[in-house]
């Protein structure tokens, strides 16, 4: 699994982007892609 750090997130769009660990482009994250309900909005 890519692990990272949250770059961009909307809430109201439901997207964002991570900046991978390991370095290379930015990965787009939708919030179908969280697995956990609790955290589907990344907030602080």
């Amino acid at each position: 699994m890519t692990q990272g750090t949250v770059k961009w997130f909307s809430g109201a769009k439901g997207f964002g982007f991570i900046t991978p660990e390991g370095g290379g482009a930015d990965l787009f994250l939708h919030h179908s892609q969280i697995r956990d309900s609790a955290h589907r909005g990344l907030s602080d």
